[in-house]
């Protein structure tokens, strides 16, 4: 990895052209999941490893043609070349998890089987139980558990402690990388007093420089939104944080990004049943570092970021079909990654929503043709990159769930 210059992160808005992004193609790791043990991985269905393999490599290469990508693996592998690092995190997280007679064991491993194990679990086959160090399925969700924020980084505080030791790895990435210059914040720890609530980057979006979204239901809970005020009060100026309240069930709500995400300067694509239903509290809070903050209600998220000059004209996910819109919200039909401003990559397999952003200005091309090199996404204004997801989206989340971006250009607004 010495061929990447190190990268001082800084994301200031959803659709900045891409300057870094960190990745992680999913593993080995997600064959350890059962009919019996998927829930307790917040999976609703098993995935298939080599359908999710195929499906992401398209994905993966369309990125690889726009922008630089660093992998998680990697950035680990890096950290564990130091002793008292990698003896520290293989200490810590055999304790959290219970299983202290473990670490020796694992300090043992070279830094790759070191890595590899600490993702994709330490098998035990003669046990009933195949895993006795279990694998952390969920990784290559790269948003959840980490979000670029200005010029810091934030490790998620999980809702559920399942998920726990990609936040403690995180951390120790952010701190001991060489190739990642940052200061890395769990927002919990740092304001909350009891150390009470949670926060996960599916729900925060980063609509201008000023302007913050989070959503607030299953997964960042109320004392996360007060942790996220503590932090923008900490950076000065007047800022906003315009929160969407979500719904609790069913489980393809666990995120703002999975109703509302950014494609361009004047676009977004949103599920209206949750996004226009003013029966979800939208609360619009303004700051002004510790001087004031006030608090109002907005009609809806859209209303709310207009009043701040950030005027969208909605696409609905499904084409805002009262039928096709759940189904294709259920697979992930909302939550498009913008790498540039009106560039997109989302799932192929939601035919309707592609369909309504065709209709509106965005060419649809082939993630296999931008990968190859057949087309290049500078030859349009605006394009969405369609991928093929059938496998990936079973695991409950899109394009945006799977990138965590580090760094990303200014937009002239």
């Amino acid at each position: 990895m010495d061929y990447f210059r190190c990268v001082k992160p800084c994301v200031e808005s959803e659709i900045g052209k891409l300057d870094y992004v960190i990745l992680h193609a999913p593993g080995k790791e997600i064959e350890h999941m059962t009919p019996e043990n998927a829930h307790k991985f917040l999976f609703s269905d098993i995935l298939n490893y080599r359908e999710a393999s195929e499906n992401y490599r398209d994905f993966e290469g369309s990125l690889r043609k726009v922008t630089n990508v660093l992998t998680f693996k990697d950035l680990l592998i890096d950290i564990l070349k130091d002793n008292e690092v990698r003896e520290n995190l293989v200490y810590s997280i055999c304790e959290r998890e219970n299983l202290p007679y473990l670490a020796e064991l694992f300090c043992s491993f070279d830094n790759e089987k070191l890595a590899t194990t600490l993702i994709e679990g330490y098998d035990n086959k003669n046990l009933k139980e195949r895993y006795i160090f279990p694998p952390i399925p969920n990784l290559f969700f790269m948003r959840d558990a980490a979000f670029t924020m200005y010029n810091n980084v934030m490790v998620s505080k999980m809702a559920t402690d399942v998920r726990d030791r990609e936040t403690m790895i995180w951390t120790a990435i952010f701190k001991h990388s060489k190739i990642i210059k940052v200061e890395g914040i769990n927002p919990i720890n740092r304001y909350s007093m009891n150390g009470i609530g949670s926060v996960e980057g599916g729900d925060v979006e980063i609509a201008r420089h000023d302007i913050i979204l989070s959503g607030c239901g299953s997964r960042t809970s109320k004392e996360g939104i007060n942790a996220l005020l503590e932090h923008l009060r900490s950076l000065g100026g007047v800022r906003h944080l315009i929160t969407q309240q979500l719904p609790l069930e069913p489980e393809s709500f666990i995120h703002l990004d999975m109703v509302f995400t950014f494609l361009d300067k004047d676009r977004c694509m949103a599920f209206k049943p949750v996004i226009m239903n003013d029966s979800f509290k939208t609360i619009h809070y303004e700051v002004n570092g510790y001087e004031y903050t006030k608090a109002t209600e907005e009609k809806n998220l859209v209303e709310a970021l207009g009043k701040l000059g950030m005027n969208l004209e909605p696409i609905f996910c499904g084409g805002g079909d009262e039928y096709y819109g759940p189904r294709e919200q259920w697979h992930s039909g909302a939550n498009f990654f913008a790498f540039a401003p009106g560039k997109v990559l989302g799932y192929a397999r939601n035919y309707n929503t592609i369909e309504a952003l065709n209709n509106n200005g965005f060419e649809v091309l082939k993630a296999a043709d931008v990968a190859s090199g057949k087309v290049n996404v500078d030859d349009y204004k605006r394009c969405v990159v369609a991928f093929e997801g059938n496998e990936l989206s079973r695991g409950g989340g899109g394009a945006r769930c799977m990138t965590m971006p580090l760094l990303r250009q200014p937009v002239e607004w």
